[in-house]
């Protein structure tokens, strides 16, 4: 995680901007130390119960914005390994029984599980 992230605004951290900020807010993300707190992995999970549609390069960002590096600077093993343990998640949270697009039609009109 990146030391010295203090502000409670998401777009505060590197690779993060309005957009970003606003699914992670859609899953009950609403400020830094909640999304340090949780680390990429967790966060993500929260944002495909939101009904977020999985996407690797949305992972990884999240994953290089914590550690406060560039969101292009995953390359080779380790974003092989990476895509992997995306790969699991997407896996864990498609067999949970959760269908992420009810979610999101329900989160946006205030029934979902993120309310």
């Amino acid at each position: 995680m990146t030391k010295g992230i203090t502000d409670s605004d998401l777009t505060s951290i590197r690779n993060i901007g309005p957009a970003m900020a606003e699914i992670l807010e859609a899953a009950g993300i609403r400020d830094v130390s909640t999304l340090q707190d949780l680390g990429a992995h967790e966060a993500y999970r929260r944002v495909l119960r939101a009904g977020v549609r999985a996407h690797f390069i949305t992972y990884y960002v999240l994953e290089m914005s914590l550690q406060g590096r560039p969101w292009n600077d995953c390359k080779g093993p380790e974003k092989d390994a990476l895509r992997t343990k995306f790969d699991i998640l997407k896996n864990e949270e498609a067999g949970s029984g959760i269908d992420p697009e009810l979610e999101h039609v329900l989160n946006r009109i205030g029934t979902g599980r993120t309310r």
